[in-house]
């Protein structure tokens, strides 16, 4: 398989005071390739969002590379890396006001022409979004009339609509119920599958992503980790994720537990 994105000696976090950068994770070298569906996993805090908000190029990197294709993200020009990959963020809308179908549309906007105007093709591409993500049903309604779940997935559907070899979603199931937490991952490995897309997220799920993902990636105060669940599960990756006061990690169930 092709790589798509590829990460080297990347280190990410803030700008500081004195010209002294917050340093996030350092040096974190990774590949991923067309098809894979993978999860960026970690304790709150470790840096989960941020690193997510570098590889989309919302967030400037401190040092290292990302590339996409090979190539340089910063040499890519704007339109090109909108047609390049996609994300889904944790901030609220600018707006409500849209209906769902609208809403999903602007995910065609690196397509259309300085009008806008929606092609055939443009709609199809909305159309086999809305009927992946199973939103028929709300497509006419207005985004503020939605539970919080429910924008979540016509968010996820405009990032599909949009048509990017990469997706990047930061936790996409936080306002979803179980049973529909695990639908959203399962069609994003769909996705993944089906459309050859490369699909990267952040979760706290750790459970269902080593359930769900090909590889995951593992940050840790002082470390990093990148590889199949059933590798991280081997080396005892998982072990010391979390302070062992109150949860312990079950490699023969693949889940964590609570300690009595």
């Amino acid at each position: 398989m092709t790589k798509t994105l590829e990460i080297q000696n990347l280190s990410i976090g803030y700008p500081g005071k004195k010209g002294k950068p917050l340093q996030v994770a350092l040096n974190l070298n990774f590949s991923l390739k067309k098809g894979e569906f993978v999860a960026i996993v970690g304790a709150n805090g470790i840096g989960k969002s941020t690193l997510l908000r570098t590889l989309a190029g919302v967030q400037e990197k401190l040092s290292g590379e990302v590339l996409i294709d090979g190539q340089r993200m910063e040499s890519i020009p704007t339109q090109q890396l909108a047609a390049s990959l996609s994300i889904v963020l944790t901030e609220p809308l600018a707006t409500k006001n849209l209906t769902v179908s609208e809403l999903i549309a602007l995910g065609r906007q690196p397509y259309t022409n300085w009008l806008g105007s929606l092609t055939e093709n443009d709609k199809k591409a909305i159309h086999n979004a809305i009927r992946t993500i199973g939103l028929e049903s709300l497509e006419q309604r207005k985004c503020y009339e939605l539970s919080d779940g429910q924008l979540q997935k016509v968010l996820i559907a405009r990032a599909l609509a949009q048509d990017t070899p990469i997706m990047m979603l930061d936790e996409p199931t936080t306002h979803l119920d179980l049973y529909h937490k695990i639908q959203v991952l399962k069609t994003m490995k769909q996705i993944a599958r089906e459309f050859d897309k490369t699909v990267i997220y952040t979760t706290h799920e750790i459970d269902l992503a080593i359930q769900l993902c090909d590889k995951m990636l593992i940050l840790d105060s002082s470390a990093y980790f990148f590889g199949p669940p059933c590798e991280h599960i081997e080396n005892k990756n998982f072990q010391n994720l979390f302070p062992s006061d109150l949860i312990h990690f079950d490699p023969g169930t693949g889940t964590f537990k609570i300690k009595n």
